[in-house]
């Protein structure tokens, strides 16, 4: 039975919302009595995130595990220092941003509880949630990289660029990951599938999308690196 639910959070340069995203974390109340266990990563950051966070920890009960890195290592580094640490069954992944909400861990965990999955993706393309209305170009680009997924992987996945992914830690902790920055969606994404009898489910979430103005840092860039990332782990195994 799941107990803990691990929330793990790295964050680089963002200090704007941080506190909010903490405090949204920390007041969400999980169904079934599920207990939080949430790992926070500052990767690097050169503004007041540290301070944000730490501001957080000494104003709020909750029992925060706060790890630092000297320099940026990238979002996949981040993640690949958290799962070390993480005791839960089950864990996500929430950005320091404002794009994701908290309110909808709930939305993943049902088909956990209800017995039926390994792994849930939450898809900013599917269901009647609010999206924030962006760019179009950024759309259709992942679109792309999630049609050039499932052609490798023989999923029918909406969304794998999604951040949230829940996941039983009992399998992450398994696979070896290496990539260091936004490269871990299409790395797991692509080992998660060769897992034998693994079972992977899709469901609707909200996404609250931010410009580059507001702190977005993915870039094309990136998504030329997700390709070669799909290649890679697809056919490199």
């Amino acid at each position: 039975m799941l107990q803990t639910l691990s929330i793990i959070i790295p964050v680089y340069n963002e200090a704007r919302t941080i506190f909010s995203v903490l405090e949204k974390v920390s007041d969400v109340e999980l169904i079934d009595g599920i207990k939080k266990e949430i790992i926070v990563i500052n990767d690097g950051s050169t503004d007041e995130t540290e301070q944000k966070i730490k501001a957080f920890i000494s104003s709020h009960q909750d029992s925060i595990h706060y790890i630092s890195h000297e320099k940026n290592q990238g979002k996949g580094r981040a993640i690949q220092t958290a799962i070390r640490q993480i005791t839960g069954e089950y864990l996500i992944i929430q950005d320091g941003d404002l794009e994701y909400d908290p309110n909808e861990y709930n939305i993943l965990l049902k088909p956990v509880i209800d017995g039926h999955a390994d792994v849930v993706y939450g898809s900013r393309f599917l269901g009647g949630n609010a999206h924030r209305i962006l760019f179009f170009w950024h759309s259709l680009g992942n679109k792309f990289l999630t049609f050039l997924s499932n052609m490798f992987t023989n999923l029918n996945l909406t969304d794998m660029e999604t951040c949230y992914k829940l996941i039983r830690s009992s399998l992450i902790k398994d696979i070896k990951l290496v990539e260091r920055r936004f490269g871990f969606e299409p790395e797991i994404t692509a080992k998660l599938s060769r897992l034998q009898d693994i079972r992977i489910y899709e469901v609707g979430i909200s996404y609250y999308g931010r410009q580059f103005k507001e702190g977005k840092k993915i870039n094309w860039r990136d998504g030329i690196k997700a390709i070669f990332c799909i290649i890679r782990y697809n056919l490199f195994k």
